[in-house]
């Protein structure tokens, strides 16, 4: 299977799920946390009866308990639910005896392990993986988020147009803040923007009204000014990020990362290396190889490496004290 063709887990586990598969032994983790209670919460509304759940559903504190108090709420049958279900978050201090456990845990229990990464070189992840399940909750592809999206938007009663969905995605800023922004931030982006919809369907302008721009998204417009040579809109676009309270040097930082990227990429192409070689290469999300390559049309390689060169001037004239930072951006932009 190719980088393209790779089936989330989130895919994967609505599918296990809903076709009973689910294992007695399950490691889920993984950046988006968001998925791994998205899991266990699916897992107790198919498993645990309502009215049962504070007999039949265990949440062990890993530093906490003992060995025996994991054995102990795995081997006690379940009240009138269909499994009872022991949830630990984190892995327990005993990862070796729990590694020989797992071999023996009841049909009538499901143990759960939540983490937010996991070492596949242990021996209790190889015996997971070997006689239960694991599930990695990596950041959704773009067709992913947007399902995610639009189906989130019907749980609140709203109807939202692939478009719509594209800006929303474009100004949250999903695929830009790999370290920061995850589904969390979008389930919240999705209630107050559903919130503000006096109508049955998200339009643009609730979007628009909602999601301010944030500083990578103003850097994508400017790089697409300075590649349309509109430089009263790229000086437009740099004053909005001086007066949105964003700093000379981490502007500078941006656009250097954001054309380097570009670089990289149009050189790849030209190699002929296909998005998955570039993501495996550049170690950065798909989506934003695919921006880089619409960008990199717009530039020659020379023209990418004058502009870098422009850039990493005006941050060394802007931390020697060489020139004023407002100046030093103004001249660099007028440049490229």
């Amino acid at each position: 299977m190719n980088f393209m063709e790779k089936e989330h887990s989130y895919k994967k586990f609505d599918k296990d799920l809903k076709a009973g598969k689910i294992k007695n032994v399950l490691l889920l983790y993984g950046k988006e946390q968001y998925l791994v209670k998205w899991s266990v919460d699916g897992i107790l509304k198919k498993y645990v009866s309502d009215e049962c759940r504070v007999f039949d559903f265990s949440e062990i504190d890993p530093e906490k308990a003992s060995f025996d108090d994991i054995v102990q709420n795995c081997e006690t049958l379940s009240m009138f639910s269909e499994k009872r279900i022991v949830c630990m978050p984190g892995f327990p201090q005993d990862e070796e005896r729990l590694a020989e456990y797992i071999k023996k845990i009841p049909d009538t229990c499901i143990l759960i392990i939540t983490a937010e990464k996991a070492d596949k070189r242990k021996k209790l992840y190889k015996e997971i993986a070997a006689l239960g399940d694991t599930y990695d909750f990596e950041p959704l592809d773009e067709r992913t988020l947007k399902s995610f999206i639009e189906k989130r938007f019907t749980s609140f009663g709203k109807t939202v147009k692939p478009h719509v969905t594209g800006e929303f995605i474009r100004r949250s800023g999903y695929f830009l803040k790999e370290t920061e922004y995850t589904l969390f931030n979008i389930e919240n982006e999705i209630k107050k923007i559903a919130a503000h919809c006096d109508g049955d369907e998200i339009g643009l302008s609730d979007v628009l009204e909602v999601l301010s721009a944030d500083a990578d998204t103003f850097i994508f417009s400017l790089i697409e000014a300075v590649g349309r040579n509109e430089k009263d809109e790229a000086f437009k676009l740099l004053h909005n990020l001086i007066s949105s309270g964003t700093g000379f040097v981490p502007i500078l930082s941006l656009l250097a990362s954001q054309f380097e990227t570009i670089l990289d990429v149009k050189e790849m192409k030209e190699e002929g290396k296909s998005q998955g070689q570039m993501h495996s290469m550049l170690g950065i999300h798909e989506y934003r190889i695919k921006k880089a390559a619409a960008f990199s049309s717009s530039f020659s390689t020379a023209q990418l490496k004058n502009i870098l060169k422009k850039i990493y001037q005006a941050d060394k004239d802007i931390k020697t004290g060489m020139m004023e930072p407002v100046l030093s951006l103004e001249v660099m932009i007028s440049e490229i």
